[in-house]
C-alpha cells in the first residue's frame, strides 16, 4: 500500500496520511481544463467536457437482483464522425476509468491534450471517462464498512467496463447505435488503470477491439525469499529500484549512508541513538522506529510526482540539492557523508519538508499508525479513495513497498516488512481481518495473466524512470517480446509520462512512444468490421 502513496498524493494533501503505504499510491496524474466551447464536426455546440453523466450500473454483476447504482462518467464527442460510409464504419469509442480515486478533474483525458484525445482525433472517435466503483461519488453504497467494500475487487470493476460498453447508451448523437460489434470501443488506461485494461482484455475478450495500457502494473506482487534458512517477504522493494538508478548518485550515496545507520543502530537496539537521530529531522515524537522509517520514505515517494516537464523546483530535487548544495557545490557521486547527510536531511525536514506533509499536525498523529482511534482508520464515508485502495491492496494486488533484501542497495529501511502493511490492514478494517491478511496476488496473476498476458492487439507504453516499472510487462529480466499484435514500447518517461501530449513535446522518447500508439491504433482499427 505504500505503493499507493506517491500516486494518489502529493504535497499539503499527504498531511492526512499517516502511513507510507498510501503516500506511493499510483493514480494518475490531472490535467487543467481548458474552457473553451468545443463543436462536434458538424459545428454543433457541445456541452462542456465538465458534464457529469450518469449510467445504471449493476451492484453486483453476480446478482442483477440487488439493483443498480449511478456510476458517473464525463464524455467529448468533438471528433466524434457518426458514420463513415465510404468504409462502412463508425469512429471508436475510446473508454478509460482513472482507476483509484475521485474521477472529478479528469474530464482532461477527453481532450486532444492526452493520448486518449488523439486517438480519438485521428480515428473520429468520442472519448469517455468513467469513474471506478467505490471512488469518488459511484458507490454502490452510501458507505465504505467492509461489508460494502466486499464489491470492490478486480472482477467487479471489469465487468462495471464490460457492462457500459455494451448496455450504455450515449448522450451524444447516435449514441444507442454504438455497442462493441456496431463500433469498435479502445480500452485505455494508466498505473492500475493501465493494468485493469489488460486484465479486462484477458478476462472479457472480444468486447474491446483494441487496448492502450500506460505504465500498467499487470503483475499483482508479494514476494517471498529463502534467506539462511529463514522465510523472509521483501515484496515490491523493486519499486524503489528505479528511483535508485536514476537519481543524482551524490544523493543516493548520501541517503543510502543516512539509512544504513538507522538500520544498523536498530539491528543493536540502540533506542538513544534512534531518538536523536528523530530528533534531528524534528520527528522525536514519533514513537516507533518504524513509523520513522516510513517517514524517511516520503522523500523517495516524491520521484513519482516527476514528469520530463518538471524543473528542479520539483520537492524530489529540493531535497537532493537540500543534501548535496553546500555553498554552491554540489558533492561528487560519493556525497557529503553521514555527519552532513543527516544535519542536512534533517534541516530540509524541519524547515521545508514538515510543513508540507504534516501542516500544524504533532508527528505522531501525522505519521504514527498505531493509534486506530485516528479517523483516518475509521472513517467509513464515501469519497475516500484512500481507504477503497486499501481495501484492493490488502485483498488482491499487494505491492508493499518494502525495504530491500541484504544484497541489494537500501534507500528506504530495510526495518519496513510486510508486516507494518497488513498490520495496518488489521487498522483499517478488523471486521474483515482477525489477523494480517495476504494478498491473494497469485489468483490474481493466474486469473488475468500478469506479466503473461498475450492478448492481441494491446499496446503496452512504459517509462524507463518510473518507479512501477518492475511491476510492468517492462520489468528488468522479465525480456517479454515486443510483437506487432502486442506491441511493448518504452521511453525515458517517468509514471504514465506518455498519457500527457505535452510530455512527448519536451522528450523525444515519449513522442516516439505515443506516435508508435497511434500508428498501431490506426492499423487495429482499419482491421475492424462490424459483426451486427
Amino acid at each position: 500500500m505504500r505503493a499507493l502513496k506517491s500516486l494518489l498524493l502529493t504535497g499539503v494533501a499527504q498531511a492526512a496520511i499517516p502511513n507510507a503505504m498510501l503516500r506511493g499510491m499510483h493514480s494518475l496524474p490531472k490535467l487543467s481544463v481548458s474552457e473553451r466551447s468545443r463543436t462536434s464536426l458538424n459545428g454543433t455546440a457541445l456541452p462542456p467536457i465538465t458534464t457529469v453523466y450518469h449510467f445504471d450500473q449493476l451492484i453486483d454483476h453476480n446478482d442483477a437482483g440487488l439493483g443498480t447504482f449511478q456510476q458517473r462518467y464525463w464524455m467529448n464527442w468533438e471528433f466524434y464522425e457518426p458514420g463513415m460510409l465510404r468504409r462502412c464504419r463508425r469512429g471508436p469509442i475510446v473508454l478509460m476509468t482513472p482507476g483509484e480515486g475521485n474521477a472529478d478533474g479528469y474530464e482532461a483525458y477527453t481532450t486532444n491534450e492526452t493520448i486518449n484525445g488523439l486517438i480519438a482525433q485521428q480515428q473520429n472517435g468520442a472519448a469517455i471517462i468513467i469513474e471506478h466503483r467505490f471512488f469518488g461519488y459511484s458507490n454502490p453504497y452510501d458507505n465504505l464498512t467492509s461489508q460494502s467494500l466486499a464489491l470492490l475487487t478486480i472482477q467487479q470493476a471489469i465487468d462495471d467496463l464490460v457492462y457500459f460498453a455494451t448496455t450504455a447508451d450515449l448522450p451524444m448523437p447516435g449514441g444507442d447505435a454504438v455497442k462493441p460489434g456496431q463500433a469498435p470501443w479502445i480500452l485505455t488506461g494508466g498505473s492500475y488503470s493501465g493494468a485493469l485494461t489488460s486484465w479486462t482484455m484477458v478476462n472479457k475478450p472480444g468486447i474491446f477491439w483494441a487496448g492502450y495500457a500506460s505504465s500498467g502494473v499487470v503483475e499483482a506482487i508479494t514476494q517471498v525469499a529463502l534467506m539462511q534458512s529463514v522465510l523472509i517477504s521483501f515484496d515490491f522493494y523493486d519499486y524503489f529500484t528505479p528511483v535508485h538508478e536514476h537519481m543524482p548518485q551524490n544523493c543516493s550515496s548520501d541517503v543510502e549512508a543516512v539509512i544504513s545507520y538507522l538500520d544498523d543502530m536498530y539491528a543493536v537496539s540502540d533506542t538513544a541513538g534512534i531518538q536523536t537521530l528523530k530528533e534531528a529531522f524534528g520527528l522525536g515524537d514519533i514513537v516507533h522506529v518504524v513509523d520513522f522509517a516510513a517517514a524517511l520514505q516520503s522523500n523517495l515517494f516524491d520521484w513519482q510526482s516527476l514528469q520530463p516537464d518538471v524543473g528542479p523546483g520539483a520537492m524530489f530535487f529540493e531535497f537532493c540539492d537540500a543534501l548535496e548544495v553546500k555553498d554552491g557545490v554540489s558533492a561528487g557521486p560519493q556525497g557529503w557523508g553521514l555527519e552532513n547527510a543527516i544535519y542536512s536531511w534533517g534541516n530540509f525536514w524541519n524547515t521545508t519538508y514538515y510543513n508540507n506533509v504534516c501542516g500544524d499536525e504533532d508527528a505522531e498523529t501525522c505519521l504514527g499508525t498505531y493509534n486506530t482511534s485516528q479517523p483516518y482508520w475509521t472513517n467509513v464515508t464515501v469519497n475516500n479513495a484512500n481507504r477503497s485502495w486499501f481495501w484492493m491492496v490488502c485483498n488482491q494486488v499487494g505491492w508493499y513497498q518494502v525495504g530491500p533484501p541484504e544484497c541489494e542497495p537500501a534507500i528506504v529501511s530495510r526495518i519496513l516488512q510486510p508486516t507494518y502493511d497488513q498490520r495496518q490492514c488489521v487498522n483499517m478494517f478488523p471486521e474483515a481481518f482477525g489477523c494480517p491478511p495476504q494478498p491473494t496476488t497469485a489468483e490474481t496473476n493466474a486469473m488475468y495473466a500478469g506479466w503473461d498476458v498475450d492478448i492481441p492487439r494491446l499496446f503496452f507504453a512504459n517509462g524507463l524512470r518510473d518507479p512501477w516499472r518492475e511491476a510492468t510487462v517492462s520489468a528488468y529480466g522479465l525480456d517479454k517480446p515486443n510483437t506487432t499484435s502486442r506491441p511493448i514500447y518504452e521511453g525515458d518517461g517517468f509514471h504514465c509520462t506518455d498519457l500527457m501530449v505535452r510530455n512527448g513535446i519536451v522528450d523525444t522518447t515519449v513522442a516516439a512512444v505515443q506516435e508508435a500508439g497511434l500508428m498501431y491504433m490506426k492499423e487495429w482499427l482499419a482491421e475492424w468490421k462490424p459483426s451486427v
